[in-house]
């Protein structure tokens, strides 16, 4: 049969949106904006999983947790939550709930939650949904043009087929995900699963489970045997997103579990072996976090054993219009339009402006466009204000946080020999901005 799914979420967007994603993915799906409706659905049919949000309008997530076991012990309940939910989303689970979901949702980790879900359920099949192979394309990956592409691709091309681990750093919104999906997809573990986590997102008190799951009834709410990453990743590739926001205690797990490729799920006296491949990513500078104490520095030479740097998309001027395109054709995919391309003072914006986002804030605002445009080609009106804005006030330095835009105007400084003229030049602002920055920034010459 096909398992069936209830989405509950008062985003109506969002909601009718993850329906229409499961519903290509082969299942059943239907959708529920409040709790009322959710407890009208669960009353009146049953639901292999529900997806809810904790926050709706008229009640929580935790009522329709409730709902659903009531309606029948089976249905497996996931909670869809921000960080700031991530307290009472442990609460559910010890009151029955069978896992949780950062948002924003990151479509493979939904869909290997669901199918571990659905592995508990009587007759439930193991599913693979978050295997990936080198054909398919879940992760497109788009190499560019300019010289920081060709290197950034070679780096990829020379690591992916050995068995190094990889430390991906860079800025967020810079592709650090594809990038790690493009090597699991051209390495020799391309036939097996590619798990990505969310480090984040993982809480102290729940990271054994998650990293190495656990047995039924070996602590309060555990309910479910669970599969943990590094099982689900086995032959694979693990990538540990955003590790530098591990608690130090996780990282002494971690590191345990890297050196030795051994598990112990909680609640287990036997030791699992694991073959997985690991690739990190970070937007911190994980060799000052050493330094400050914030992260082992046994873990940080674990991972960094081959190193890739992302350039942020502002210095990739060459692979602008590239990404540009690529998102356009997706966004005429996703929204079933034709729009055919840039006019050329769009074209001119997005060469000049800093995208302090970098590829994610591009591929959101040419998604809005191609929504709003009505004619054939990308038009500047369309584009959101604070873009029209930033680009005319600030020039280049708009892509800069105020934390590096001082080391910005010190490079630009010393290239051009303390040169306040050909600095600002190079940074693309006038002479009266430069003086500016250099009396808020307290720079002498």
């Amino acid at each position: 049969m096909i398992p069936k799914i209830l989405v509950v979420d008062d985003d109506t967007a969002f909601c009718v949106m993850l329906k229409t994603f499961l519903q290509k993915k082969g299942f059943e799906a239907f959708n529920a904006f409040t709790a009322r409706e959710a407890e009208e659905a669960l009353r009146s049919q049953t639901f292999d999983v529900v997806l809810t949000d904790i926050r709706l309008p008229d009640s929580d997530g935790l009522d329709v947790l409730r709902t659903a076991k009531e309606s029948s012990m089976e249905t497996q309940v996931i909670l869809m939550t921000g960080y700031t939910d991530i307290k009472t989303a442990v609460n559910a689970m010890k009151q029955g709930a069978f896992d949780y979901v950062g948002k924003p949702i990151n479509p493979d980790e939904i869909l290997h939650t669901i199918g571990m879900a659905l592995q508990k359920r009587p007759g439930g099949k193991p599913t693979e949904t978050k295997k990936t192979s080198a054909n398919q394309k879940t992760l497109p990956f788009v190499k560019g043009i300019s010289g920081d592409a060709m290197r950034l691709q070679e780096h990829i091309d020379l690591v992916a087929p050995t068995n190094m681990s990889v430390l991906i750093i860079g800025d967020s919104g810079t592709g650090k995900e594809h990038i790690a999906h493009s090597i699991h997809s051209q390495s020799k573990r391309a036939a097996h699963p590619y798990i990505a986590v969310d480090c984040g997102a993982i809480p102290k008190e729940l990271a054994s489970s998650e990293f190495f799951g656990h047995l039924k009834g070996s602590f309060t709410g555990a309910i479910n045997d669970k599969t943990g990453h590094f099982e689900a990743a086995n032959g694979g590739t693990l990538f540990l997103d955003e590790v530098g926001n591990l608690s130090y205690e996780v990282q002494v797990q971690l590191l345990r579990a890297l050196q030795e490729r051994k598990i112990k799920p909680v609640g287990s006296n036997n030791e699992i072996t694991v073959d997985i491949r690991v690739v990190a990513a970070t937007n911190e500078d994980l060799a000052e976090a050493v330094k400050r104490g914030d992260f082992r520095e046994d873990l940080y030479h674990r991972l960094n054993e081959f190193c890739i740097k992302v350039p942020r998309l502002a210095e990739r001027k060459q692979d602008i219009m590239v990404f540009a395109n690529h998102f356009l054709a997706q966004a005429n995919d996703d929204l079933e339009k034709d729009i055919e391309g840039f006019d050329d003072e769009v074209t001119s914006l997005f060469k000049n402006y800093g995208w302090p986002g970098n590829l994610r804030e591009m591929k959101n605002i040419i998604k809005r466009s191609v929504l709003l445009e009505r004619s054939e080609i990308i038009h500047i009106d369309v584009l959101p204000h604070e873009m029209l804005e930033a680009s005319k006030t600030e020039g280049s330095l708009s892509g800069y946080s105020k934390s590096n835009e001082e080391e910005a105007i010190r490079h630009a400084l010393e290239k051009a020999n303390y040169n306040k003229s050909k600095a600002a030049i190079l940074l693309d602002i006038d002479r009266k901005t430069l003086y500016n920055k250099l009396k808020l920034y307290n720079i002498e010459l």
